[in-house]
């Protein structure tokens, strides 16, 4: 199949209000759900690396991924047969204080793809302005085009509702950015990442639209939404849109409790960056905890009020469906039954919080202590800084009959070793003890155990300095870092061996180094 026969079905622009304004100005956009625009021509396209899986999906063939058409189309140089690109309208709270109109500011939709009965919107990031890019240039630049396309196909494969991403291109033209926001801008090579979901509709596109007591197309998108991606709802009434909420709620909590188990941090979870779907969308300032820490954030902007840290991700996703019941609430007509749903997902964060650290830990059967257990392991972890991703790794050679304290099997896991102890090593050995307390009352052998935790687990995930080596290398042409990485992290959670280099705490020189601890919103 070559790429021109791709099963265009742009659903999306026939079912809703467009902008009728066809200039390419930046300008408040009423009434519509999108504006149709054209991708900015490159001077020198060139193709970094493709997703194998994203083009199966898509129905694509390694030979169409080698094709000059594939650069042209997926770097916005050619336009795809019978497709009409247009970046979308939405709103947003930033930061727990609303913007107002934000958009597709440097998003570019291509088209939408029927492929083995999905649905794939197709996506240009970097591929030039919009009418929603406000005073930037609507471009991208190599670091976090790169970035974000190594963290979307690594989050699929540790098992994370995310967007995902088919390819990674360089633009051939410079672009000026200022990387911490310190008045020291320079120029940076450009880049155009193509990334994919069944929908890249957020919380801010409903937003909007309730900002503007625009109920009218406010209803038009909610009922589309759900006649095209929640259909087993039913037909859209206030009972269904009060299922619509509830099942967007669960997605969500779901989505963010997948964050919380493998150790990932957003950054910047703004309404807008919320996906309707419950993927995790909009690959920014991110990062991997290192050293354990709730209070930890990678966005330079939320380094004094950390609003975005790692313990707090939960309650902000239920900010943020508060925020999205307000939108709905026009609708509905009703606070109470809305009220009644945000109540339930809160109540029912305990339990999958203290059901997703059972899985980590190895526990199947529930026990009553298990709370404290937990509670007082993630104060220990934080006595000496020790590595999560390691810790919980190598907590699977602990054995449950065995005499050692337990110390032993997670040495690797601190990056201060010689502060074990005193106070901290005792504490560290109670917490043993009651671990191996509780382990006995399990019916599992140490080895099925094992299993089950390195299932839930990974042994490797994309820590910044990682990701930071990459882009070093590709800055320099070369791309075989990236590809290393690429093929480790499809398989998270397996041993293998030949890249254990990778699995390893933070390298000192890694601490404080720009792009591997703190970094911007810059792209």
């Amino acid at each position: 199949m070559t790429l021109l026969k791709l099963h265009i079905n742009d659903v999306f622009t026939k079912k809703l209000p467009a902008d009728p304004a066809l200039e390419n100005t930046r300008r408040q956009v009423a009434q519509a759900c999108f504006s149709y625009v054209t991708p900015k021509k490159t001077s020198a396209p060139e193709l970094l690396h493709h997703s194998p899986e994203m083009l199966k999906e898509l129905g694509l063939t390694e030979a169409d991924a080698q094709s000059d058409l594939f650069l042209k189309v997926f770097t916005g140089n050619e336009l795809l047969p019978n497709s009409r690109p247009y970046a979308m309208c939405y709103g947003g709270h930033q930061f727990g204080s609303w913007a107002g109109q934000l958009g597709d500011g440097r998003a570019i939709n291509l088209a939408e793809v029927q492929q083995d009965q999905k649905i794939w919107a197709l996506q240009l990031k970097g591929a030039g302005e919009t009418p929603y890019s406000r005073t930037a240039d609507g471009l991208a630049v190599l670091r976090s085009s790169l970035r974000e396309y190594l963290c979307s196909e690594a989050m699929h494969h540790l098992g994370v509702p995310t967007t995902r991403a088919l390819s990674l291109a360089l633009s051939g033209d410079q672009v000026l950015r200022d990387v911490l926001y310190n008045g020291n801008p320079a120029y940076e090579k450009g880049a155009i990442v193509c990334r994919a979901a069944p929908s890249f509709l957020r919380f801010g596109s409903y937003e909007i639209f309730a900002s503007r007591n625009d109920t009218a197309t406010l209803k038009t998108l909610v009922d589309y939404t759900v006649e095209r991606h929640f259909p087993h709802l039913g037909a859209p009434s206030k009972t269904t849109y009060l299922h619509f909420f509830r099942e967007v709620g669960q997605r969500s909590m779901e989505m963010v409790m997948h964050w919380q188990r493998v150790g990932f941090v957003h950054g910047v979870m703004n309404t807008d960056n919320m996906s309707i779907l419950g993927l995790t969308i909009d690959y920014g300032p991110y990062g991997w905890l290192e050293g354990y820490d709730p209070g930890w954030t990678p966005n330079t902007t939320d380094r004094v009020h950390k609003r975005y840290r790692y313990g707090t991700q939960p309650q902000l996703v239920l900010w943020n469906l508060y925020k999205l019941a307000n939108a709905l609430y026009p609708l509905i007509g009703e606070a109470a039954p809305l009220e009644a749903i945000l109540a339930q997902l809160q109540q029912d964060l305990e339990t999958s919080h203290l059901n997703m650290m059972r899985s980590k830990l190895g526990l199947q059967k529930p026990e009553r202590s298990d709370a404290k257990l937990i509670t007082d392991l993630e104060s220990v972890l934080q006595a000496t800084e020790t590595d999560m991703t390691l810790f919980y790794r190598q907590l699977s050679h602990f054995t449950a009959q065995g005499g050692d304290s337990g110390l032993a099997a997670i040495q690797m896991a601190f990056y201060a070793p010689e502060e074990v102890v005193g106070d901290v090593r005792a504490q560290w050995e109670a917490w043993f003890l009651a671990y191996r307390e509780r382990l006995q009352k399990e019916d599992r052998k140490d080895r099925e155990r094992a299993a089950a935790m390195n299932a839930v687990n990974p042994k490797y995930v994309l820590r910044n300095y990682m990701a930071q080596m990459a882009i070093d290398a590709a800055e320099q042409g070369d791309v075989t870092v990236l590809d290393e990485l690429f093929q480790l992290l499809k398989k998270p959670y397996d041993e293998q061996l030949p890249h254990e280099k990778w699995y390893a705490k933070r390298p000192e020189w890694a601490r404080n180094k720009v792009g591997c601890s703190m970094l911007s919103c810059s792209s």
